[in-house]
């Protein structure tokens, strides 16, 4: 084996601060974007035993032997150090573990992937058949078609409170790609990612792709897992370019009041150079009396705002893949190239479901509210089940459907053949061996107190898994010191 390398990332170009026309805010790009020559690697990551057993990529430069013919041929087998910086998704490792457990015949319920339970409604997919049989299955414009593009814009317009034109939407191949083209095209090595804790699994991780240092800030369940103002403020510096704001959020289920954006919006724009992602794929699953508030339709913040959002969630879409990206030309340009040079424009068949789900109605009309409707009453119901419990910590979800809750005084608590319960991984792992339930560990979203429970899934299904979730929980016992 070699030695292991050292690496150092230098940024090829860069462009100073240009303040936007209609505002101070800086609107560089970085040098990814302004000169993209370099390709994506794909790569692929095998699950170890366990559900919640996490795989860690080694930065040393290999060589290794191969056998050709005769001839002994070394390998360099060394991975990029961009590369070896991401963690793999622990809500996809599990998600795999668990859909192999039970292809091999074990009963587990799987609640740990965030995807709704129902179908697409039928008139999204009658157009996608429709597009099939018309022969609409050809390449598409990269940033989307102009009927599509159109459309979100007269969305955005009607039910957010934001204006823009066609040029100003990127269509890509899901919400995920849309922000991680976002990261991509404003940080450069070095740039600060202002993240608040709870946050989704991606969001650090695409971060340090762009060769940017994610800043995690932690909230409180006693909160609502929402931002204080006065620490966002305080972890501010000239090196914070993005803000990451979810709402509703994933993996918590909490919703922005208006209020308290506004809060954020103050103190956004003391900072020239601080950009704000806006991920609203979550806005129409929401529980009165919350509403949603777009971040790019305060006073002051459009031009700073790039606003993500997709069909996958609302209107049961996850396979479609299809999501988009909406802010100032300049940013979205720049995104579209990242696009145009990795896998071009989305599927031509899914823009034209998309098409017809924004003419449901208002907020996905009468086919998302039924959806809407039967997440509340699951939510309702394991509130209540989980409220039973003395141990478990809970704060209601708003939007969504997830529950993350607070099971650490569970920790410290062991149970025969297994061990001591010391984190939300290794309750998670405990809670597959023995009740057979996938659920994600809350240190996989920054906060290992907690652990995250889909309720993407049917009622009697969900009875179900608390029941086993109860019984396996009365089985751990304080631990005996040795």
């Amino acid at each position: 084996m070699a030695a292991a390398a050292s690496y150092s990332i230098q940024p090829t170009s860069r462009i100073g601060n240009q303040p936007h026309p209609k505002s101070l805010a800086d609107v560089s790009l970085n040098s990814r974007s302004l000169s993209f020559t370099s390709q994506f690697q794909t790569f692929s990551l095998k699950s170890l035993c366990g559900a919640t057993r996490q795989l860690h990529l080694q930065g040393a430069s290999a060589l290794v032997r191969a056998e050709m013919s005769s001839d002994a041929v070394q390998v360099d087998v060394s991975l990029s150090p961009r590369v070896n910086s991401v963690k793999p998704s622990k809500t996809v490792a599990i998600t795999d573990q668990a859909t192999a457990l039970v292809q091999a015949g074990v009963p587990v319920i799987r609640l740990a992937a965030g995807e709704p339970d129902f179908d697409t409604p039928t008139p999204i997919a009658e157009a996608g058949i429709k597009a099939i049989r018309e022969g609409f299955t050809r390449y598409t414009p990269n940033a989307g078609t102009l009927e599509l593009r159109a459309a979100i814009c007269h969305k955005l317009k009607e039910e957010n409170g934001i204006s823009y034109t066609p040029d100003q939407i990127l269509v890509s191949n899901g919400a995920k790609q849309s922000i991680l083209q976002a990261v991509l095209a404003v940080c450069s090595p070095g740039d600060e990612v202002i993240i608040p804790a709870p946050f989704w699994v991606s969001y650090p991780e695409m971060a340090r792709l762009a060769d940017a240092n994610p800043v995690i800030l932690p909230t409180t369940i006693s909160e609502n897992f929402l931002i204080d103002p006065k620490v966002l403020e305080s972890s501010l510096t000239e090196k914070s370019r993005l803000l990451i704001l979810c709402s509703p959020s994933n993996p918590t289920g909490s919703v922005y009041p208006r209020k308290l954006l506004e809060q954020i919006a103050e103190i956004v724009a003391k900072h020239p150079r601080l950009l704000v992602m806006s991920d609203e794929i979550y806005e129409h699953i929401i529980y009165a009396p919350a509403t949603h508030t777009s971040f790019a339709s305060l006073p002051g913040m459009w031009d700073r705002t790039l606003t993500v959002n997709g069909f996958s969630k609302a209107f049961a879409m996850t396979g479609w893949r299809l999501g988009y990206l909406a802010g100032p030309k300049h940013f979205v340009s720049a995104c579209g190239k990242i696009q145009s040079q990795s896998t071009s424009g989305a599927s031509s068949i899914s823009q034209k479901a998309a098409v017809a789900a924004l003419g449901l109605g208002y907020a996905g009309g009468e086919a998302v509210a039924d959806m809407v409707k039967a997440f509340r009453e699951r939510r309702d119901v394991l509130v209540k089940s989980f409220g039973e419990l003395d141990r478990v910590k809970i704060s209601e979800p708003q939007g969504a459907f997830y529950l993350f809750l607070d099971f650490s005084l569970y920790y410290g608590l062991e149970v025969d053949g297994f061990g001591v319960i010391n984190g939300s991984e290794a309750l998670c792992r405990y809670l597959l061996d023995k009740a057979q339930v996938a659920l994600v560990p809350g240190d996989a979203f920054g906060d290992d107190t907690c652990i995250r429970i889909s309720y993407a899934e049917s009622l009697t299904t969900l009875q179900a898994a608390v029941e086993r979730i109860k019984g396996a929980l009365i089985a751990l016992k304080p631990a005996v010191a040795v």
